[in-house]
């Protein structure tokens, strides 16, 4: 067939579309567009770094180039706990509510979503907080359980909770354990019953012998009876006398060792009381340790003037760090008894203490290198498991490591592949993307205690790396690190965060702790940019203070922040030139009845005109279809809204015909397969 016979077949179909409509002014503009010559997409300027590909050539929308605000706002913010000065873009702060009185000065972590309640954790317990009305959050429970960290997870009516602290106790009272081995003592996983959300009902808990740091909770399509959590224990093995079986030596020593393992937890649905472990996964078996990357200049700027302010410089595996006063006090009363002296420590004795250390840093490093050689074992534990139920993996943020996991027999998961890279430093949590073809990891280096987005420290340490999966490996494309720079007071650095459901993109709201959260568009894996941000400034601007985005998390259209320090923070997403507001209605069609960010759900969009306005919108933007068919199919999708119901659904699905004949020649063959999907759903629906 000629160009000229495709545009009249096309015009053609307009005509009949629009007749169908009863619209005849619509008839009559749609009959020539498809003839008339494409005009100039005004976006491009703002949107595009190059011109299209040709069709057969198109794999992913170019990098986007955002006119993000210079200078960025974010640098120099004044410092305060409840009244720093904020900066946002792209971004709508709905509220923000700081913590009830009880838990004032505790520190909030990670976030659980059922029905209008987000859960939030806390170092001594559980907030939940009533979100119906997003600018208006209430609190519905604090309730004091203390047990760092207490990271949460619901399924149905049950609340899991993770205890790692020495000092958690089985009954949640508040008077700590002081006994190096107590029979009291809670480390591992609680389970409360939350049928009256106002009213937890704890009904069980599951020891481990590391506790639980963070856990995962797995709902296994397969397996409606039980659930299953993966529990990450990061401490050190407790002793078997407070509780049996417990082993901190190598697997060679002895093949019941708590290291080098995960526990699962399965849990009966019927009877959540009898949860118990069913199986011990070892799957860090032969991975050896990872390389790593030494000191950034602004670290070794302040471990110098740190120094030379007189300041007691300690080593870990030969690294330097500054002391904290109250690891150095015991040190130099140590220093003081061994001369036989008495009173205050002298100026000698700091200085003797000090080259004790220089000697044992020197050691340490001598010993490293030897290692490097021949390096040792790799991690004995994982720091936090995301588990993608509709696909059958897992990502394993693992220490030195990222693993993908085949979870297909969730009591017994496997390790199908590892990723280690000398610029991370600390794998912490794990992120697919919708359709399961990518994975995002996170590197909380310095541990989340550190600055570590100063304008010297590199863009490649203390960020995200993203990884294609390919025939069940995992394939480096690119990092990202939240770009504005911040000070040597905020401990910044890549935490948690969710994806967005907007179709046909991979776009993941994050949380840096002081460095604030930062919305991503890693729909090209190699190219990921920021295309929202909220931040504020340090809460002391002293010292480094407490502080910042804990976890950040998309649910049922709001965007919620837990605030380390500062309470919760709900905001949404506004229209902007990277995201229309087509694709947040598209997004925030997308409906959940819970959500647990480790326990990642696979989004699916109802048929909604805003869907398939939002591909629209996406194929303009990249400049997937021609300006003029772009057009047509807007004007054919406003009249069909407008149109009883029997005449529109003949005008989609004529639409949708239509729609399906340009796609085969389309720039962006997939995205235009979507459009046309979209159309049929929504003719489908009538």
């Amino acid at each position: 067939m000629t160009p000229i016979a495709t545009a009249n077949s096309r015009s053609r179909t307009l005509v009949r579309l629009a007749a169908l409509l009863s619209i005849t002014a619509l008839a009559a503009g749609l009959a020539g567009c498809a003839s008339q010559p494409m005009a100039e997409d005004p976006m491009t300027a703002m949107t595009v770094d190059m011109p299209p590909p040709p069709a057969a050539t198109f794999a992913h929308p170019p990098g986007l180039r955002v006119n993000a605000p210079t200078p960025d706002p974010r640098v120099g913010l004044a410092p305060g706990l409840f009244d720093a000065e904020e900066a946002i873009w792209n971004l709508r702060m709905l509220s923000t509510t700081p913590p009830t009185e009880l838990f004032v000065g505790r520190t909030n972590s990670d976030l659980a979503f059922t029905g209008n309640y987000a859960i939030q954790g806390n170092y001594d317990g559980v907030q939940v907080w009533d979100i119906s009305d997003p600018a208006n959050p209430t609190s519905t429970i604090t309730y004091r359980c203390p047990a760092s960290q207490s990271d949460v997870s619901v399924y149905d009516n049950l609340l899991f909770v993770s205890g790692e602290g020495l000092g958690g106790r089985l009954d949640c009272g508040d008077q700590g354990i002081q006994e190096a081995v107590s029979h009291d003592r809670l480390r591992g996983i609680r389970i409360f019953d939350i049928s009256d959300i106002s009213n937890p009902e704890y009904v069980a808990n599951v020891q481990t012998c590391r506790g639980s740091h963070t856990h995962t909770v797995l709902k296994h399509p397969a397996d409606d009876e039980n659930v299953y959590i993966y529990v990450s224990g990061s401490s050190r093995v407790r002793p078997p006398e407070e509780l049996p079986g417990c082993s901190g030596l190598s697997p060679e020593e002895d093949p019941n060792s708590a290291l080098f393992r995960i526990e699962v937890i399965r849990v009966p649905l019927a009877d959540p009381g009898a949860a118990a472990i069913v199986s011990s996964p070892r799957i860090f078996q032969d991975l050896v340790a990872p390389p790593t990357h030494g000191l950034s200049p602004a670290d070794i700027e302040e471990i110098e003037a740190a120094r030379a302010a007189g300041a007691i410089i300690g080593y870990r595996g030969g690294t330097p760090r500054v002391l904290r006063p109250g690891m150095v006090a015991p040190m130099l009363d140590s220093v003081v008894a061994a001369r036989g002296g008495e009173g205050e420590p002298t100026a000698a004795d700091r200085a003797a203490l000090q080259a004790a250390l220089d000697e044992q840093g020197r050691m340490q490093a001598e010993r490293a290198a030897q290692e490097a050689d021949e390096p040792g074992p790799g991690p004995t534990q994982c720091h936090d498991i995301t588990v993608y139920p509709a696909i059958g993996l897992a990502g394993g943020a693992c220490g030195g490591y990222g693993l993908l996991l085949d979870i297909n027999d969730p009591a017994n998961p496997t390790r199908l592949a590892a990723v280690a890279d000398s610029n991370f430093s600390y794998w912490h949590s794990a992120t697919f993307n919708n359709d399961g073809t990518t994975i995002m990891f996170t590197d909380e280096w310095g541990g989340g205690g550190a600055p570590k987005c100063r304008a010297s420290d590199p863009m490649e340490w203390g960020a995200n790396a993203i990884f294609t999966i390919e025939d069940g490996e995992m394939v480096f494309q690119s990092y990202y690190k939240m770009p504005a720079p911040q000070t040597s007071l905020e401990n910044c650095v890549a935490h948690n965060g969710s994806l967005i459901p907007i179709p046909g993109r991979d776009i993941m709201i994050q949380g840096w702790y002081q460095g604030g959260i930062s919305l991503i568009d890693w729909t090209d894996p190699a190219n990921p940019v920021e295309i929202a941000f909220h931040d504020r400034g340090p809460s002391d601007g002293t010292r480094q203070g407490s502080g910042g985005s804990w976890s950040v998390y998309w649910y049922n259209g709001v965007i919620v922040n837990s605030e380390i320090s500062r309470g919760l923070d709900i905001f949404e997403l506004v229209p902007s030139d990277v995201i229309t507001q087509n694709e947040i209605d598209a997004a925030n069609s997308v409906h959940l009845t819970q959500l647990n960010s480790q326990g990642q759900p696979i989004f699916e969009w109802p048929a909604t005109f805003a869907l398939a306005r939002a591909y629209l919108d996406q194929l303009e933007r990249w400049h997937g279809m021609t300006a003029p068919e772009i057009a047509g199919a807007r004007d054919a999708l406003a009249a069909a809204e407008s149109a009883p119901s029997s005449v529109r659904r003949d005008g989609l699905n004529s639409l949708a015909d239509m729609l399906s004949e340009q796609a085969a020649g389309a720039a962006d063959p997939d995205k235009a397969a979507k459009l046309v999907d979209a159309v049929r759903r929504l003719a489908a629906e009538g």
